[in-house]
């Protein structure tokens, strides 16, 4: 460009365009002061995501459920002392494995989808060969008859609504596998989406005012995933869960305007950044981060007026609060936790994910030692509240439309650990489901006498997401984004024998 040019240019330099230019330049400033000091929505570069036609909202197929409450304990629940009792590890306390009619176990490995799960031995310096008993006792259940262990009381009640699969397993034999249980990757794989995540970014919202996919508890640890737990990584930071506290004082901590700003002030910045758009979307009409960005704080100024209703309790019966545990002690925190999956998912939450169990390392779950008073502990905390929420999802006519996922990232070793504890296992675990058009009263699958191996029916973590996602009316396939192409492994197979 010679200098006559640059001149004449500059000389034709319109109204219109000084006022795009420096709309733009002010929206900027304003929405990213605006942004980050509410801390709602982070800056992206352009992804995948962005560069890509999202999907129609719509699902793909006729679904059997609507919603998703997905409780997830950290650091690793025992199968065998709660849904999966197995009486041969009292008969055989104490001996090596290698004694038992079960040595076979050990060098058992099997392959599936090109993934080996390979067993460690002694070398690995795991201590697994001594049996284990189990540390507490266990019953038949319900109508059904499904064996659980006596911690387990209260959800007791409601086995007749639950589809427990005994054959998970997973590749990951630390605590990545908690990322790993909502991704499906294994951690030196990458980071990926999440199954809250994908189901976020396929369906459309059923309430406008709220997110589709919300957060409780706190997160895993830094070490163990951290937030990507509930992210959304390449699909965008616009499908991430956002986190909430059941506070009604203070639901959304780091959305919230601060206790300096009035209703009045706040209503006028956003009517101020409304305006700069419109100036600033003649010049930019298609920026996608700009459209991303304004999503975002529209939706947070809206949940700021919706979210403190959802998490105040005050319009309920005492006796449905008493049912949840919240007037004590021990269930007061996962009750009231429970209580609010409720009140939203009867609001139009697609998917609420419940951590329990984060302490900011591995997890409480994590019983390498005391696993009998560690374990009686924790499941005193959940057991009534998750059985009071398929109750009252039940009893108001909500538990067909609303698919409950139990899970933990592993379960522990038939061996002893540190003599009063079990190891991670991956080879052989439990999770159940509940209502969302899933069978109940029923085990799907099954481990070896030990508890050892899946050997029947046997499930990667993925096939759990696929039978979610089918129950939802999603096809993971139609979801995928250009040059993002995922294995046959991610997408997994649908659970069909345990669909009603």
């Amino acid at each position: 460009m010679n200098r006559r040019q640059s001149t004449h240019d500059h000389h034709h330099f319109n109204r219109r365009s000084f006022l795009n230019g420096a709309g733009m330049g002010f929206a900027g400033i304003a929405l990213g002061s605006l942004l980050h000091d509410d801390g709602i929505c982070r800056a992206a570069s352009p992804t995948h995501a962005q560069t890509h036609a999202p999907p129609t909202g719509l699902s793909h197929f006729a679904p059997k459920a609507k919603s998703v409450i997905w409780l997830f304990m950290v650091g690793g629940t025992s199968q065998m002392e709660s849904f999966d009792p197995k009486p041969a590890l009292n008969k055989y306390a104490g001996k090596k494995i290698g004694d038992t009619p079960y040595k076979d176990t050990l060098s058992n490995p099997f392959t599936k989808d090109n993934v080996r799960i390979v067993v460690p031995n002694d070398a690995n310096g795991h201590i697994w060969h001594n049996v284990y008993p189990l540390q507490v006792g266990y019953r038949k259940r319900g109508q059904s008859g499904i064996e659980m262990s006596d911690w387990w009381p209260h959800l007791g009640e409601v086995v007749d609504d639950l589809c427990i699969v005994r054959s998970m397993w997973t590749t990951d034999n630390n605590h990545g596998a908690q990322l790993q249980f909502h991704t499906g990757r294994h951690r030196l794989d990458g980071l990926y989406p999440t199954i809250g995540a994908w189901v976020n970014y396929g369906l459309g919202s059923i309430n406008e005012n709220l997110p589709r996919f919300v957060v409780m508890g706190r997160p895993i640890a830094d070490c163990c995933g951290g937030n990507e737990a509930h992210g959304a990584n390449y699909l965008g930071p616009e499908f991430d869960g956002v986190q909430l506290k059941v506070d009604p004082n203070n639901p959304l901590p780091f959305a919230s305007p601060g206790p300096t700003v009035f209703k009045q002030e706040q209503a006028a910045r956003f009517k101020l950044v409304n305006q700069l758009n419109k100036i600033a979307s003649k010049g930019y009409p298609d920026d996608p981060n700009l459209t991303a960005r304004i999503k975002s704080y529209e939706l947070a100024y809206r949940m700021q007026a919706a979210v403190p209703e959802v998490v105040r309790f005050s319009d309920e019966s005492p006796a449905i609060a008493q049912m949840y545990g919240i007037d004590k002690g021990p269930t007061q925190t996962f009750g009231r936790q429970c209580f609010a999956a409720r009140r939203m998912v009867e609001r139009g939450v697609r998917f609420v994910q419940i951590f329990h169990g984060s302490n900011g390392g591995a997890g409480a779950w994590d019983s390498h030692k005391n696993l009998k008073s560690g374990h009686a502990k924790l499941c005193q905390q959940v057991d009534q509240p998750i059985a009071a929420l398929i109750k009252d999802l039940k009893q108001r006519g909500l538990l067909d439309e609303t698919l409950v996922v139990w899970g933990t990232e592993f379960g522990r070793t038939p061996g002893a650990q540190n003599s009063n504890g079990r190891d991670h296992h991956p080879y052989g675990f439990s999770i159940w489901l509940a209502g969302g058009g899933v069978k109940g009263g029923m085990v799907h699958g099954k481990t070896d006498e030990l508890g050892f191996h899946a050997v029947e029916d046997r499930h990667y973590i993925t096939d759990l997401h696929a039978t979610v996602m089918h129950q939802l009316g999603l096809d993971s396939r139609k979801l995928e984004i250009p040059g993002r192409k995922r294995l046959e492994i991610d997408h997994g197979q649908v659970m069909r024998k345990i669909l009603a």
